[in-house]
C-alpha cells in the first residue's frame, strides 16, 4: 500500500526533516523525499523575492486586523513558506495566532499549531471547530480542500479576524473561481477576501560563475522582452561551476502574482464575472502577472530566461 511518513535526520551541523511518500509501480517501490533544513530556516517577507512594490502592498494587507489573505499555487512552491513569513511578520505577545496544517511543515515559536490526523476524524473543519472556541485573534488554515473549511474560515474573517491560506490553483484569478466553486457566495468572496497572491519558484543564477552575456532576438521575443526594454542592459546566465554542481543554478527566489481587490474587481465577483473578465480588469487596476514578475528578475539578473519560460508557459 502508499505510505507516508516524516523522519529527522541530524548532523553536526544541521538538523533536516524528511517527508517520505512511498507508492508501490509495476517496476518496484518508487519514492520520493522531500528534505525541510529547520536548521537557521529563517521566514522573513524580505527572503520571499517580491518586489518592492508588490512587497508594500502584502505588507500593507498583512497589517490588517481582519480579513482573508490567500497563496495559491502546486505543491512544492512555496506557499507555506510565504504564510509563515507573513505570521512572523505581524506576531507579538498580544496577539493569539493559531494554525491548522497538514502536516505542520515548521515549529514556529510563539505560535499555536494544530496537525490535522484525518484518519481520526480530525480533519480541517474538525479542527476549525474546536479553535474557534480558543479565541484566536489571527487563524492560518493549511489548505482549503472542502466546502466545510472553506465556510468556517470565510465566516472566522467576518468576524473581525485575520485569516491565511492556501488553495491549489493555477493563477490569482483561478483562485477565486475556485473559491466560488467550493459554494462559497461571490458576496461573501468580495466582502471577505482582501489580497490573493499565486506564486512560483525560479531557480537563482548561480553568484560564483555567473557572466553576462547579448540574448538573441528569438530569445527576447520567446519570453516576450524587446531591446528597448533592455535598453542597453545585457542580461545574465552562469556556465556552471563547483558551488552549483555545474548546474548553473543555486538556490530558488519567488516570482508573484497579485490581484489588487479594488472596487471594480469586486464588482465584477458579485456579478459572477468568467475568470478572462476578472483577468482583464485585474490588469487595469494593476496586477503584475507571474510572466512580467518573472521579466523582472531576468532584468534584475536573478534568473535566466529558459528558467522563466519554464514556470510561465502558460502566460503566453
Amino acid at each position: 500500500l502508499p505510505q507516508d511518513g516524516r523522519l529527522t535526520i541530524k548532523t553536526t551541523e544541521k538538523e533536516i526533516d524528511v517527508r517520505v511518500s512511498i507508492l508501490p509501480t509495476i517496476y518496484g517501490e518508487k519514492i520520493v523525499m522531500r528534505l525541510l533544513d529547520k536548521t537557521g530556516f529563517a521566514f522573513n517577507l524580505e527572503s520571499l523575492g517580491l518586489e518592492k512594490e508588490l512587497y508594500q502592498i502584502f505588507k500593507k494587507v498583512i497589517a490588517r486586523p481582519y480579513g482573508m489573505i490567500i497563496a495559491s499555487g502546486p505543491t512544492g512552491c512555496g506557499k507555506s513558506t510565504t504564510l509563515y513569513a507573513s505570521l512572523k511578520e505581524i506576531k507579538n505577545d498580544l496577539i493569539n495566532i493559531t494554525t491548522v496544517e497538514d502536516p505542520v511543515e515548521y515549529h514556529l515559536d510563539g505560535i499555536n499549531q494544530v496537525q490535522v490526523f484525518e484518519h481520526i476524524g480530525l480533519t480541517f473543519g474538525a479542527s476549525l471547530k474546536f479553535i474557534l472556541r480558543q479565541d484566536p485573534d489571527i487563524l492560518l488554515v493549511g489548505e482549503i480542500r472542502d466546502q466545510e473549511t472553506a465556510d468556517i474560515a470565510i465566516k472566522f474573517s467576518l468576524t473581525g479576524h485575520l485569516v491565511f491560506s492556501t488553495l491549489h490553483a493555477n493563477d490569482a484569478v483561478s483562485t477565486i473561481t475556485r473559491l466560488l466553486d467550493l459554494g462559497v457566495p461571490p458576496f461573501l468572496v468580495g466582502a471577505c477576501v482582501k489580497l490573493v497572491m499565486a506564486q512560483r519558484l525560479v531557480r537563482k543564477i548561480c553568484s560564483h560563475c555567473r557572466e553576462e552575456y547579448d540574448p538573441s532576438d528569438e530569445e527576447l521575443k520567446l519570453v516576450g522582452l524587446n531591446r528597448k526594454r533592455l535598453n542597453g542592459k545585457k542580461l545574465h546566465q552562469a556556465k556552471g561551476c563547483r558551488e552549483c554542481r555545474n548546474t548553473g543554478y543555486l538556490g530558488r527566489t519567488g516570482i508573484f502574482e497579485l490581484i489588487p481587490m479594488t472596487r471594480k474587481v469586486r464588482a465584477l465577483i458579485y456579478d459572477n464575472a468568467n475568470e478572462d473578465e476578472i483577468r482583464s480588469c485585474a490588469l487595469e487596476e494593476g496586477m503584475v502577472n507571474m510572466r512580467e514578475s518573472g521579466l523582472r528578475k531576468i532584468l534584475d539578473g536573478n534568473t535566466t530566461i529558459k528558467e522563466v519560460l519554464r514556470i510561465t508557459m502558460e502566460d503566453i
